[in-house]
Protein backbone atom coordinates (compact mmCIF):
# COMPACT_ATOMS: atom_id res chain seq x y z
CA UNK A 1 0.00 0.00 0.00
CA UNK A 2 3.09 2.48 0.80
CA UNK A 3 4.84 1.43 -2.54
CA UNK A 4 1.19 2.07 -4.31
CA UNK A 5 0.83 5.62 -2.66
CA UNK A 6 4.34 6.48 -3.53
CA UNK A 7 3.80 5.82 -6.74
CA UNK A 8 0.92 7.78 -7.09
CA UNK A 9 2.62 10.34 -5.68
CA UNK A 10 5.43 10.03 -8.37
CA UNK A 11 2.70 10.69 -10.98
CA UNK A 12 1.61 13.57 -9.43
CA UNK A 13 4.61 15.31 -9.92
CA UNK A 14 4.19 18.24 -12.40
CA UNK A 15 7.70 17.75 -13.33
CA UNK A 16 7.56 13.76 -14.22
CA UNK A 17 3.83 14.43 -15.91
CA UNK A 18 5.86 16.64 -18.59
CA UNK A 19 9.17 14.90 -18.72
CA UNK A 20 7.44 11.34 -19.36
CA UNK A 21 5.18 13.23 -22.29
CA UNK A 22 7.83 14.77 -23.93
CA UNK A 23 9.92 11.89 -23.71
CA UNK A 24 7.20 10.15 -25.86
CA UNK A 25 6.88 12.33 -28.48
CA UNK A 26 10.48 11.80 -28.57
CA UNK A 27 10.93 8.32 -28.37
CA UNK A 28 8.04 8.28 -31.45
CA UNK A 29 9.91 10.78 -33.52
CA UNK A 30 13.27 9.45 -33.12
CA UNK A 31 12.17 6.06 -34.17
CA UNK A 32 10.34 7.19 -37.17
CA UNK A 33 13.65 9.49 -37.71
CA UNK A 34 16.03 6.35 -37.94
CA UNK A 35 13.87 3.68 -39.46
CA UNK A 36 13.21 6.17 -42.36
CA UNK A 37 16.70 7.15 -42.78
CA UNK A 38 17.81 3.38 -42.81
CA UNK A 39 15.82 2.52 -44.97
CA UNK A 40 16.08 5.05 -47.42
CA UNK A 41 19.61 5.26 -47.69
CA UNK A 42 19.29 1.77 -48.03
CA UNK A 43 17.49 2.09 -50.95
CA UNK A 44 19.19 4.78 -52.33
CA UNK A 45 22.67 3.50 -52.11
CA UNK A 46 21.34 -0.01 -53.17
CA UNK A 47 22.59 -1.32 -49.33
CA UNK A 48 26.27 0.12 -49.36
CA UNK A 49 27.38 -1.30 -45.64
CA UNK A 50 29.31 2.12 -45.84
CA UNK A 51 26.81 4.62 -46.68
CA UNK A 52 24.67 2.25 -43.89
CA UNK A 53 27.67 2.75 -41.51
CA UNK A 54 27.17 6.43 -41.40
CA UNK A 55 24.20 6.81 -39.76
CA UNK A 56 25.38 5.20 -36.49
CA UNK A 57 28.95 7.84 -37.42
CA UNK A 58 25.99 10.82 -37.26
CA UNK A 59 24.19 9.50 -34.31
CA UNK A 60 27.08 8.76 -32.15
CA UNK A 61 29.89 11.01 -33.28
CA UNK A 62 28.35 13.94 -31.52
CA UNK A 63 28.07 11.99 -27.95
CA UNK A 64 32.26 11.89 -27.81
CA UNK A 65 32.33 15.74 -29.16
CA UNK A 66 29.82 17.69 -27.70
CA UNK A 67 28.62 15.50 -24.69
CA UNK A 68 31.13 17.45 -21.82
CA UNK A 69 30.58 20.99 -23.50
CA UNK A 70 26.50 19.93 -23.55
CA UNK A 71 27.09 18.90 -19.94
CA UNK A 72 28.98 21.76 -18.83
CA UNK A 73 26.44 24.11 -20.77
CA UNK A 74 23.82 22.79 -19.09
CA UNK A 75 24.74 23.59 -15.87
CA UNK A 76 25.31 26.76 -17.02
CA UNK A 77 21.82 27.88 -18.67
CA UNK A 78 18.78 27.40 -17.63
CA UNK A 79 17.84 23.59 -17.80
CA UNK A 80 13.68 24.22 -18.91
CA UNK A 81 14.83 26.85 -21.40
CA UNK A 82 17.57 24.59 -23.06
CA UNK A 83 15.46 21.36 -23.27
CA UNK A 84 12.87 23.53 -24.61
CA UNK A 85 14.91 25.59 -27.45
CA UNK A 86 16.98 21.93 -28.42
CA UNK A 87 14.04 20.67 -29.36
CA UNK A 88 12.73 23.73 -31.11
CA UNK A 89 15.94 23.79 -32.91
CA UNK A 90 16.04 19.88 -33.81
CA UNK A 91 12.20 20.68 -34.95
CA UNK A 92 13.57 23.37 -38.04
CA UNK A 93 16.51 21.26 -38.80
CA UNK A 94 14.87 18.44 -40.16
CA UNK A 95 12.26 20.66 -41.63
CA UNK A 96 14.86 22.52 -43.01
CA UNK A 97 16.38 18.60 -44.10
CA UNK A 98 12.67 17.77 -45.37
CA UNK A 99 12.98 21.12 -47.85
CA UNK A 100 16.56 20.59 -48.90
CA UNK A 101 15.92 17.13 -49.96
CA UNK A 102 12.76 18.39 -52.06
CA UNK A 103 15.43 20.16 -54.13
CA UNK A 104 18.58 18.43 -53.30
CA UNK A 105 20.22 15.04 -53.20
CA UNK A 106 19.49 12.31 -50.92
CA UNK A 107 22.94 12.82 -48.60
CA UNK A 108 20.88 15.56 -46.79
CA UNK A 109 19.23 12.91 -44.82
CA UNK A 110 22.33 12.45 -43.05
CA UNK A 111 21.98 15.91 -41.48
CA UNK A 112 18.47 15.19 -39.74
CA UNK A 113 20.50 12.50 -37.70
CA UNK A 114 23.51 15.00 -36.81
CA UNK A 115 22.13 18.05 -36.04
CA UNK A 116 19.41 16.70 -34.07
CA UNK A 117 22.13 14.18 -31.91
CA UNK A 118 24.22 17.25 -31.35
CA UNK A 119 21.60 18.89 -29.67
CA UNK A 120 20.70 15.92 -27.56
CA UNK A 121 24.10 16.36 -26.19
CA UNK A 122 22.93 19.67 -24.64
CA UNK A 123 18.96 19.02 -23.59
CA UNK A 124 20.08 15.15 -21.99
CA UNK A 125 22.02 16.34 -19.06
CA UNK A 126 19.70 19.53 -18.50
CA UNK A 127 17.09 16.73 -17.94
CA UNK A 128 19.02 14.92 -16.25
CA UNK A 129 19.60 18.25 -13.97
CA UNK A 130 16.35 18.60 -13.76
CA UNK A 131 15.14 14.92 -12.23
CA UNK A 132 17.94 15.99 -9.06
CA UNK A 133 16.38 19.61 -8.95
CA UNK A 134 12.55 18.25 -9.36
CA UNK A 135 12.16 14.24 -8.21
CA UNK A 136 12.78 13.46 -3.92
CA UNK A 137 15.72 11.45 -3.53
CA UNK A 138 13.68 8.23 -2.60
CA UNK A 139 12.09 8.42 -5.81
CA UNK A 140 15.05 8.93 -8.12
CA UNK A 141 15.41 4.96 -8.67
CA UNK A 142 11.78 4.80 -9.89
CA UNK A 143 11.79 7.58 -11.57
CA UNK A 144 14.99 6.48 -13.93
CA UNK A 145 12.92 3.02 -13.66
CA UNK A 146 10.02 4.26 -15.16
CA UNK A 147 11.81 6.45 -17.82
CA UNK A 148 13.90 2.96 -18.94
CA UNK A 149 10.93 1.36 -18.92
CA UNK A 150 9.36 3.59 -21.71
CA UNK A 151 12.96 3.32 -23.58
CA UNK A 152 12.53 -0.30 -24.00
CA UNK A 153 9.08 -0.40 -24.45
CA UNK A 154 10.06 1.69 -27.88
CA UNK A 155 12.80 -0.81 -29.02
CA UNK A 156 10.37 -3.29 -29.63
CA UNK A 157 7.29 -0.91 -31.03
CA UNK A 158 9.55 1.96 -32.26
CA UNK A 159 11.12 -0.40 -35.37
CA UNK A 160 7.81 -1.54 -36.45
CA UNK A 161 6.05 2.11 -36.32
CA UNK A 162 9.30 3.76 -38.00
CA UNK A 163 8.90 0.94 -40.67
CA UNK A 164 5.22 1.27 -41.56
CA UNK A 165 5.19 5.01 -41.91
CA UNK A 166 8.25 4.88 -44.36
CA UNK A 167 6.70 1.93 -46.23
CA UNK A 168 3.47 4.09 -46.25
CA UNK A 169 4.23 7.76 -46.51
CA UNK A 170 7.57 7.97 -47.62
CA UNK A 171 10.43 9.39 -46.53
CA UNK A 172 9.00 13.23 -47.15
CA UNK A 173 6.12 12.46 -44.28
CA UNK A 174 8.41 10.57 -42.29
CA UNK A 175 10.86 13.15 -42.29
CA UNK A 176 7.43 15.82 -41.49
CA UNK A 177 6.51 13.58 -38.75
CA UNK A 178 9.58 13.58 -36.63
CA UNK A 179 9.50 17.35 -36.67
CA UNK A 180 5.87 17.34 -35.30
CA UNK A 181 7.12 14.93 -33.05
CA UNK A 182 9.67 17.12 -31.71
CA UNK A 183 7.61 20.39 -31.49
CA UNK A 184 5.08 18.35 -29.41
CA UNK A 185 8.31 17.01 -27.16
CA UNK A 186 8.75 21.09 -27.16
CA UNK A 187 5.53 21.87 -25.84
CA UNK A 188 4.71 19.01 -23.14
CA UNK A 189 8.21 20.48 -21.89
CA UNK A 190 6.70 24.29 -21.95
CA UNK A 191 4.66 23.10 -18.26
CA UNK A 192 7.98 22.29 -16.30
CA UNK A 193 8.05 24.46 -13.39
CA UNK A 194 9.88 27.35 -14.16
CA UNK A 195 13.55 27.28 -13.29
CA UNK A 196 15.26 28.45 -10.65
CA UNK A 197 16.32 32.50 -11.19
CA UNK A 198 20.49 31.90 -10.51
CA UNK A 199 22.85 35.07 -10.11
CA UNK A 200 25.47 34.38 -11.82
CA UNK A 201 26.72 38.42 -12.08
CA UNK A 202 29.06 37.32 -9.08
CA UNK A 203 29.88 33.86 -10.74
CA UNK A 204 33.77 35.20 -12.47
CA UNK A 205 34.31 31.32 -14.30
CA UNK A 206 34.76 30.95 -17.98
CA UNK A 207 32.92 28.01 -19.77
CA UNK A 208 36.78 26.70 -19.73
CA UNK A 209 37.37 26.98 -16.17
CA UNK A 210 33.91 25.05 -15.63
CA UNK A 211 35.38 22.80 -18.07
CA UNK A 212 37.98 21.85 -15.63
CA UNK A 213 36.43 22.18 -12.93
CA UNK A 214 34.20 18.95 -13.50
CA UNK A 215 37.24 17.08 -14.44
CA UNK A 216 37.66 17.99 -10.78
CA UNK A 217 35.33 17.30 -9.51
CA UNK A 218 35.02 13.67 -10.78
CA UNK A 219 38.46 12.72 -10.38
CA UNK A 220 38.31 14.08 -6.22
CA UNK A 221 34.89 12.48 -5.72
CA UNK A 222 35.62 8.54 -4.75
CA UNK A 223 32.59 7.23 -5.96
CA UNK A 224 32.23 9.14 -9.09
CA UNK A 225 35.63 7.77 -10.39
CA UNK A 226 35.17 4.08 -9.19
CA UNK A 227 31.97 4.04 -11.41
CA UNK A 228 33.37 6.06 -14.28
CA UNK A 229 35.96 2.84 -14.67
CA UNK A 230 33.07 0.63 -14.36
CA UNK A 231 31.55 2.72 -16.96
CA UNK A 232 34.60 2.12 -19.46
CA UNK A 233 34.64 -1.61 -18.71
CA UNK A 234 31.26 -2.34 -19.29
CA UNK A 235 31.57 -0.25 -22.45
CA UNK A 236 34.31 -2.66 -23.46
CA UNK A 237 32.60 -5.37 -22.65
CA UNK A 238 28.50 -4.25 -24.51
CA UNK A 239 30.73 -2.48 -27.65
CA UNK A 240 32.60 -6.21 -28.21
CA UNK A 241 29.77 -8.16 -28.61
CA UNK A 242 27.36 -5.61 -29.82
CA UNK A 243 27.58 -6.08 -33.32
CA UNK A 244 28.13 -10.19 -33.16
CA UNK A 245 25.07 -11.23 -32.88
CA UNK A 246 23.98 -11.81 -36.45
CA UNK A 247 27.01 -14.09 -36.17
CA UNK A 248 25.77 -15.90 -33.29
CA UNK A 249 21.95 -16.59 -35.12
CA UNK A 250 23.63 -17.69 -38.31
CA UNK A 251 27.09 -19.75 -37.54
CA UNK A 252 26.27 -20.63 -33.87
CA UNK A 253 22.98 -21.65 -34.39
CA UNK A 254 22.73 -21.99 -37.85
CA UNK A 255 19.59 -19.74 -38.29
CA UNK A 256 19.12 -17.26 -41.24
CA UNK A 257 19.83 -13.81 -41.22
CA UNK A 258 16.08 -12.78 -40.94
CA UNK A 259 16.28 -14.45 -37.31
CA UNK A 260 18.01 -11.49 -35.80
CA UNK A 261 14.74 -9.34 -35.40
CA UNK A 262 13.48 -12.01 -33.06
CA UNK A 263 16.81 -13.13 -31.21
CA UNK A 264 16.77 -8.44 -30.80
CA UNK A 265 12.68 -9.08 -30.09
CA UNK A 266 13.39 -11.29 -26.99
CA UNK A 267 16.09 -8.76 -25.17
CA UNK A 268 13.63 -5.83 -26.11
CA UNK A 269 10.60 -7.79 -24.03
CA UNK A 270 13.05 -8.87 -21.57
CA UNK A 271 13.93 -5.06 -20.80
CA UNK A 272 10.01 -4.13 -20.76
CA UNK A 273 9.98 -6.92 -18.00
CA UNK A 274 13.11 -6.11 -16.52
CA UNK A 275 12.17 -2.34 -16.09
CA UNK A 276 9.37 -3.44 -14.01
CA UNK A 277 11.04 -5.29 -11.48
CA UNK A 278 13.40 -3.20 -11.38
CA UNK A 279 10.80 -0.40 -9.96
CA UNK A 280 9.34 -3.04 -7.77
CA UNK A 281 12.95 -3.49 -6.09
CA UNK A 282 13.98 0.14 -6.58
CA UNK A 283 13.53 0.90 -2.66
CA UNK A 284 14.48 -2.43 -1.70
CA UNK A 285 18.04 -2.68 -2.79
CA UNK A 286 20.49 0.06 -3.09
CA UNK A 287 21.39 1.38 -6.90
CA UNK A 288 25.27 -0.03 -6.59
CA UNK A 289 23.90 -3.39 -5.55
CA UNK A 290 21.79 -3.70 -7.89
CA UNK A 291 24.55 -2.60 -10.56
CA UNK A 292 26.74 -4.99 -9.40
CA UNK A 293 24.05 -7.71 -9.71
CA UNK A 294 22.68 -7.11 -12.85
CA UNK A 295 26.50 -7.21 -14.33
CA UNK A 296 27.24 -10.74 -12.78
CA UNK A 297 24.54 -12.38 -13.95
CA UNK A 298 24.71 -10.38 -17.63
CA UNK A 299 28.56 -12.08 -17.42
CA UNK A 300 27.16 -15.43 -16.97
CA UNK A 301 24.39 -15.10 -19.78
CA UNK A 302 27.16 -13.53 -22.22
CA UNK A 303 29.37 -16.59 -21.55
CA UNK A 304 26.09 -19.00 -22.24
CA UNK A 305 25.36 -17.19 -25.65
CA UNK A 306 28.88 -17.33 -26.73
CA UNK A 307 28.84 -21.35 -25.84
CA UNK A 308 25.74 -22.13 -26.71
CA UNK A 309 24.77 -23.82 -30.50
CA UNK A 310 21.13 -24.74 -29.01
CA UNK A 311 18.40 -22.46 -29.73
CA UNK A 312 16.31 -22.52 -26.83
CA UNK A 313 19.15 -22.37 -24.28
CA UNK A 314 20.73 -19.00 -26.37
CA UNK A 315 16.93 -17.34 -26.47
CA UNK A 316 16.67 -17.70 -22.61
CA UNK A 317 20.29 -16.05 -22.19
CA UNK A 318 19.51 -13.48 -24.33
CA UNK A 319 16.19 -12.95 -22.49
CA UNK A 320 17.95 -12.82 -18.79
CA UNK A 321 20.78 -10.15 -20.66
CA UNK A 322 17.73 -8.08 -21.75
CA UNK A 323 15.86 -8.22 -18.27
CA UNK A 324 19.22 -7.40 -16.74
CA UNK A 325 20.07 -4.21 -18.76
CA UNK A 326 17.39 -1.75 -17.11
CA UNK A 327 18.75 -2.97 -13.55
CA UNK A 328 22.08 -1.54 -15.13
CA UNK A 329 20.96 1.64 -16.89
CA UNK A 330 18.47 2.36 -13.87
CA UNK A 331 21.30 2.22 -11.61
CA UNK A 332 24.05 3.56 -13.51
CA UNK A 333 21.84 7.22 -13.73
CA UNK A 334 20.23 7.04 -10.03
CA UNK A 335 23.99 7.17 -8.92
CA UNK A 336 25.02 9.80 -11.12
CA UNK A 337 22.28 11.85 -9.67
CA UNK A 338 22.61 10.63 -6.19
CA UNK A 339 26.20 11.38 -6.15
CA UNK A 340 26.35 14.37 -7.73
CA UNK A 341 26.14 17.74 -6.67
CA UNK A 342 22.81 20.24 -8.15
CA UNK A 343 25.48 22.51 -9.73
CA UNK A 344 27.97 19.68 -11.43
CA UNK A 345 25.25 17.23 -12.62
CA UNK A 346 25.22 18.25 -16.29
CA UNK A 347 29.34 17.71 -16.13
CA UNK A 348 29.54 14.66 -14.69
CA UNK A 349 26.94 13.22 -16.78
CA UNK A 350 28.81 14.79 -19.75
CA UNK A 351 31.78 13.63 -18.42
CA UNK A 352 30.83 9.65 -17.77
CA UNK A 353 28.90 9.00 -21.17
CA UNK A 354 31.65 9.71 -23.12
CA UNK A 355 33.47 6.89 -21.09
CA UNK A 356 31.03 4.46 -21.75
CA UNK A 357 30.37 5.40 -25.22
CA UNK A 358 33.83 5.80 -26.26
CA UNK A 359 34.86 2.54 -25.18
CA UNK A 360 32.12 0.49 -26.58
CA UNK A 361 32.64 2.39 -29.99
CA UNK A 362 36.17 1.30 -29.86
CA UNK A 363 35.21 -2.40 -29.31
CA UNK A 364 32.50 -1.72 -31.81
CA UNK A 365 35.67 -1.65 -34.23
CA UNK A 366 37.88 -3.76 -33.60
CA UNK A 367 34.80 -6.62 -32.58
CA UNK A 368 35.20 -7.45 -36.38
CA UNK A 369 38.74 -8.21 -36.48
CA UNK A 370 38.64 -9.79 -32.89
CA UNK A 371 36.64 -12.48 -34.49
CA UNK A 372 38.87 -13.09 -36.86
CA UNK A 373 42.24 -13.53 -34.46
CA UNK A 374 40.33 -15.04 -31.77
CA UNK A 375 36.96 -16.53 -32.87
CA UNK A 376 33.39 -15.77 -32.07
CA UNK A 377 33.14 -18.00 -28.94
CA UNK A 378 36.45 -16.67 -27.31
CA UNK A 379 35.04 -13.12 -28.18
CA UNK A 380 32.13 -13.45 -26.01
CA UNK A 381 34.11 -14.92 -23.30
CA UNK A 382 36.24 -11.82 -22.79
CA UNK A 383 33.30 -9.77 -23.27
CA UNK A 384 31.96 -11.69 -19.97
CA UNK A 385 35.46 -11.23 -18.46
CA UNK A 386 35.15 -7.44 -19.10
CA UNK A 387 31.52 -7.71 -17.23
CA UNK A 388 33.08 -9.31 -14.04
CA UNK A 389 36.20 -7.25 -13.96
CA UNK A 390 33.58 -4.37 -13.80
CA UNK A 391 31.67 -5.78 -10.75
CA UNK A 392 35.27 -6.34 -9.17
CA UNK A 393 36.30 -2.65 -9.59
CA UNK A 394 32.65 -1.86 -7.84
CA UNK A 395 32.86 -4.35 -4.65
CA UNK A 396 34.58 -1.74 -2.20
CA UNK A 397 31.06 0.63 -2.91
CA UNK A 398 28.83 -2.62 -2.67
CA UNK A 399 30.63 -3.30 0.50
CA UNK A 400 29.73 0.07 1.92
CA UNK A 401 26.86 0.49 4.45
CA UNK A 402 24.53 2.99 2.87
CA UNK A 403 24.94 6.55 4.66
CA UNK A 404 23.17 9.07 3.85
CA UNK A 405 25.45 12.27 3.37
CA UNK A 406 25.44 15.55 1.82
CA UNK A 407 27.92 16.43 -1.03
CA UNK A 408 30.33 18.93 -1.21
CA UNK A 409 31.82 20.35 -3.93
CA UNK A 410 35.63 20.27 -4.06
CA UNK A 411 37.38 21.60 -6.87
Amino acid sequence: MKRESSFKEFLRNRFVRAILLSGLFLQIGIWVRNFAVLLFIMEQTNEDPFAVSMISVAEYAPIFIFSIIGGTFADRWKPKQTMVWCDILSALSVFAVLVTLVFSTWQVVFFAMLISSILSQFSQPSGMKLFKVHVPEEQLQMGMSIYQTMFALFMIIGPVIGTIIYQQFGIEISIAITGVMFLLSATALMFLPADKIVDRSSVKTTVLDEFVQGFKYVAKNRFLTILGTNFFVAGLAIGLIQPLGIFIVTEQLLMEKEFIQWFMAINGVAMIIGGGIALALSKKITPIRMLAAGMIVNSVMISIIGFSEILWLSLIAQFFTGLMMPAIQISINTMILQNAEESFVGRVNGIMTPLFMGAMVLMMSLAGVLKTWIGLVISYQVSAICMIIGVILVLPLVMEKPVKKQIKANV
